[in-house]
């Protein structure tokens, strides 16, 4: 499977962001490691304890998740598009000795990987960078062992649809539920939106209900809290006070997946 036009633009825009240390291409920070775990599964859903497991990070260069989980005693395979974020996971691993690889590769093609690789996967916020959904999820149905765990964290749709703005105290929807093409560019730095990235919005049924059909059964769904009482208008801490950001979910892999794209 060829890469996509997106896939090209993504990855360009992630060696941007890695290169001038974007808030999202910082490496983890010593307390991080105090209690790693912790200090990436608040609510428990790993059971306290990952020593010697075999952990996907998808989608997660940048130096944070790979290295955190490992310092937790898990055997780590961190996977990006983009080399600079492979860099700085790399490069942490090595000053802290940790045991981590990494491969260079789009969440929706892990030819790389065979089947029943990984007891956990862990995807932080970035389907909404593919057009299509459905294929992340068979992918990530066939790397995970049987009854193993997925934990993923997405923008929620209505959040990409609205202003970033507030127009006399409201954020509008502006953008189609039902869009095949992605959002246009953002016009400023954001933290709802990654600056040059091309972003999709994803309907409900296809967050979920691909997954589902994935073979992926659903657990457990929280919302991160990021609203804040008496912030500043058009703040993310003020909008977040109507529109949450996104939604984290704990799923798990039942028998075989239904689906098989590599072998």
């Amino acid at each position: 499977m060829e890469p996509s036009e997106e896939h090209w633009h993504n990855r360009a825009a992630w060696d941007r962001l890695a290169k001038k240390q974007d808030r999202l291409a910082k490496p983890a920070r010593d307390i991080d490691f105090e209690n790693p775990l912790q200090s990436v599964d608040g609510p428990g859903w790993l059971g306290g304890d990952i020593r010697g497991q075999r952990v996907l990070c998808l989608a997660a260069g940048g130096g944070r998740q790979g290295p955190i989980y490992a310092a937790a005693g898990a055997f780590v395979t961190v996977v990006d598009i983009s080399p600079a974020m492979l860099e700085l996971d790399r490069r942490v691993a090595e000053q802290r000795q940790l045991n981590l690889q990494t491969i260079e590769a789009s969440m929706d093609n892990l030819s790389a990987i065979k089947n029943d690789s990984f007891e956990i996967v862990i995807h932080p916020v970035s389907t909404c960078y593919v057009q299509n959904v459905a294929p992340v999820y068979q992918e990530i149905a066939r790397v995970l062992c049987p009854d193993g765990i997925y934990i993923s964290q997405h923008k929620q749709p209505t959040s990409l649809q609205a202003s970033l703005n507030a127009d006399q105290g409201e954020y509008r929807i502006e953008h189609p539920y039902y869009a095949s093409t992605p959002l246009p560019p953002s016009p400023h730095p954001n933290l709802i939106r990654e600056d040059g990235t091309l972003e999709y919005v994803h309907r409900w049924e296809q967050l979920l209900g691909e997954m589902c059909r994935a073979g992926l059964v659903i657990e457990d769904i929280t919302e991160p809290m990021h609203a804040k009482p008496n912030s500043e208008t058009n703040s993310f801490a003020h909008r977040c006070q109507f529109i949450a950001p996104y939604i984290r979910i704990k799923a798990r892999r039942m028998g075989k997946p239904k689906t098989h794209l590599f072998v």
